[in-house]
């Protein structure tokens, strides 16, 4: 071998050994794989090609001209995922604490960019000790490019963030502003700064876990999309999220043969759901036995449980579900759930995924603590994101559906190209309790037995509105079906809007409410 070969493979294996032999062993040691570790796992073998892999970082000041950090810190490159073509940046906590340098944001960048102008989806595995401080402004100006990356991609490929490891500081919105984060229990971490900072800025005790582990972001505000175990079960559920998405904007999902029946009837459906509006259900048992083999990939299932988004196939064609979840605050439609529906439904618009809508649920939430919230401005971000879409939507209006969450969840009005609507439906503006005391107040207040005047007008208003037949005379529902025909009625309508088309005149994008 000639001494320019040994040279490169020299060069390459003290790459490949990463932090070196103990910080490798410290790295399982936790329980985590590295970041190489964590490619091979994830891609199909002998399809992984690295880049940068010679990138180095060019800071001389605090000793850092004696620092090797191998890969500068993350590994990128692409390659096969079942198949299909992707696009990793693997942060490599062994060498230099993975932190984020000029250089390293470089890197990252460049991979994204590279990912958008290809048309394949971006991964990125987050595992780092924040910003490398002793790069100063350049650290900081690499973040830009980092998020000018991630931002002009947005819309164009999917993005995935994994938190396997901690990532705070500026750095942590970087996996928020991709399309899903996938959050480690055991070992991810995000925040906008540590216990320490914390501590030294605002002298809040508080430990790592609680301040922005699982319970933080899946639970309470939203960051998380989805929560997995140790390293490997979050790369199994990438990948499991991946089989839904399209490689970029320009295709639609691949449809596969699940060998579920298209033409199914479900007959169990019928008389499933209690008649009584009052009595809660679990939403997930509908969604089990209409989409192909009861398979449902649920997104963000532990914040705003009142409402239902995730993924699943009908007739093998991938879609986006949003359902209310009687089971949980009566499936009222409160700031976080709007918001988490508005972002599922935009999700699913740009690449090309059609939605089907499942409605029980009695308004949008009333009372002081959601009016200071802004129920209004977050609830309007349902309105804009269904009215904008312009992928198949269908609807189906199983029992409750009243006031605005009847127009927030996609009505005939706000986007819905079907609606459907089951026997149970009650599809009218308000309940009757609540119109009879507001339209008959003054004859129910001046009669001689008010109780058997208001259980009249009750009953008058009920039978003429609580149902899905005044909505069906006006056109508003196109069908009024049995519940175990549910399935086979979905299927056919996305046979019917497989190709269509939506003309619109042209603007930047709508001003919807932040």
């Amino acid at each position: 071998m000639s001494k320019k070969y040994e040279d490169f493979k020299n060069r390459k294996e003290t790459i490949y050994q990463m932090g070196g032999e103990k910080a490798v062993a410290k790295q399982h040691k936790d329980g985590k794989l590295t970041a190489r570790e964590r490619v091979e796992y994830f891609f199909d073998p002998g399809t992984f090609t690295e880049i940068g892999t010679f990138v180095k970082h060019r800071i001389t000041n605090f000793g850092m001209e004696k620092k090797n950090v191998p890969a500068e810190g993350v590994v990128c490159g692409y390659g096969k995922v079942n198949g299909r073509m992707v696009m990793v940046g693997a942060e490599d906590y062994t060498a230099m604490a993975g932190t984020f340098g000029e250089y390293h944001g470089k890197k990252f960048a460049a991979a994204i960019d590279m990912a958008k102008d290809m048309g394949i989806p971006f991964i990125g595995m987050n595992d780092s000790g924040g910003a490398r401080l002793q790069e100063g402004i350049d650290t900081l100006q690499a973040y830009a490019w980092l998020f000018k990356s991630q931002n002009l991609a947005s819309g164009i490929i999917p993005q995935l963030a994994l938190l396997l490891g901690p990532c705070l500081g500026g750095q942590a919105y970087h996996p928020v502003m991709q399309d899903f984060v996938i959050q480690s229990r055991d070992h991810g971490y995000m925040g906008i700064a540590g216990p320490a900072f914390v501590k030294a800025q605002l002298g809040i005790d508080i430990d790592l876990e609680t301040l922005c582990g699982v319970e933080a972001h899946a639970v309470k505000s939203g960051c998380t999309h989805i929560v997995a175990g140790d390293d490997k079960d979050c790369l199994d559920k990438t990948k499991e999220l991946l089989a839904y998405l399209p490689q970029n904007n320009m295709e639609k999902p691949a449809r596969v043969n699940t060998g579920d029946d298209a033409t199914r009837l479900v007959p169990e459906m019928d008389g499933m759901i209690p008649e009584q509006t009052n009595i809660p259900y679990d939403m997930h048992e509908v969604i089990y036995k209409l989409v192909d083999n009861g398979e449902f990939l649920e997104i963000m299932p532990d914040f705003a449980k009142n409402i239902i988004v995730g993924f699943a196939r009908f007739d093998g064609r991938s879609t986006g579900i949003v359902a209310a979840q009687p089971n949980w605050m009566g499936g009222v439609i409160d700031c976080n759930a709007a918001d988490k529906v508005a972002r599922f439904v935009r999700f699913c618009d740009l690449f090309n995924i059609p939605l089907v809508n499942l409605h029980d649920t009695p308004a949008y939430m009333i009372g002081p603590d959601q009016e200071w919230k802004g129920i209004l401005r977050h609830g309007a971000k349902m309105l804009f994101a269904y009215i904008d879409a312009t992928v198949p939507k269908i609807t189906v209006i199983m029992r409750k559906s009243f006031a605005g969450a009847y127009l927030g969840m996609c009505c005939k009005d706000t986007g819905a190209d079907i609606v459907y609507a089951w026997p149970e439906a009650t599809i009218t503006i308000v309940g009757a309790e609540t119109a009879a005391s507001v339209i008959f107040a003054k004859e129910i207040r001046n009669a001689e037995n008010p109780d058997e005047v208001r259980a009249q007008r009750i009953k008058e208003y009920s039978e003429l509105y609580e149902n899905p037949y005044h909505a069906g005379e006006r056109g508003y529902v196109d069908d009024i079906i049995l519940p175990s025909e549910t399935r086979k009625k979905i299927c056919a309508s996305l046979d019917l809007l497989e190709n269509k088309k939506v003309a619109r005149p042209w603007r930047k994008f709508s001003n919807i409410n932040m």
